[in-house]
């Protein structure tokens, strides 16, 4: 009986075809909302792909910036025999810890870049930009949490979800000359998802993380997946 209830209606040869059409159909689909989501702040589709490829790149390559120093205090245990029984002395010792701080290329350098090419480009924007980074650094600042051997975390969708707010929340209040507004709107959203989620997140939590006990501390260091590449990238796809 449950051999003629659950059966494969169709040859492994087919499923697998199946299988390969979706996860190309999800990759262009997903191509193709990166590719919109980019050209929302002036580039090309050739140039968004060209982000896109340089991005993926990028998230192999760290570079180097310094090695933090810090001292943990480790228990360890020591063992005195007498008379045939063994005692456990615990002694607590200062253990010197390197973490070697490198900055991410895909994940950090690029998003940076764009931040300043977009600034440039809109030079008008700059305050209210300013004023966004601002808002998603604090907001994310204090909700950011240094974990053990991880690094620094903060939920997801808030620096997004609050540069976005705080774009449409700016540019309804301040008009900016020689900006328009739903490009303003843009611009403020994409810097303080990127550069309010670095300045939140990683750069006012420095002196936390040679404290971690992380042999490596990347900034950015997940790639396209890290919170300041997609931060800047879900704010442009919620505006």
């Amino acid at each position: 009986m449950s051999r003629q209830i659950f059966y494969m209606p169709f040859s492994l040869k087919f499923l697998f075809l199946l299988v390969l059409i979706t996860i190309f159909g999800l990759g262009s689909l997903f191509l193709g909302v990166i590719v919109s989501a980019f050209m929302k702040i002036g580039f090309s589709a050739e140039d968004a792909l060209l982000i896109l490829f340089l991005s993926l790149i990028g998230s192999g390559i760290n570079i180097p910036l310094t090695t933090l120093k810090s001292d943990i205090p480790v228990v360890k245990d020591s063992y005195i025999k007498v008379f045939g029984i063994s005692y456990r002395i615990p002694a607590r010792r200062m253990v010197r810890n390197e973490t070697l701080l490198a900055v991410n290329v895909g994940g950090a350098v690029i998003p940076v870049l764009i931040s300043a090419y977009l600034l440039t480009q809109f030079p008008d924007s700059f305050r209210a930009a300013g004023i966004g980074v601002a808002i998603v650094a604090i907001i994310t600042h204090s909700l950011a949490r240094p974990i053990k051997g991880v690094g620094i975390a903060t939920p997801a969708l808030v620096p997004p979800l609050t540069s976005v707010l705080a774009a449409v929340l700016l540019t309804s209040a301040i008009h900016i000359p020689g900006c328009p507004a739903e490009t303003c709107r843009v611009i403020i959203a994409y810097t303080g998802g990127v550069l309010g989620t670095l300045i939140g997140a990683d750069l006012l939590n420095l002196g936390k993380i040679k404290n971690l006990g992380a042999p490596i501390a990347s900034i950015g260091g997940a790639g396209t997946f890290d919170g300041i590449f997609l931060s800047g990238f879900i704010a442009l796809l919620l505006i």
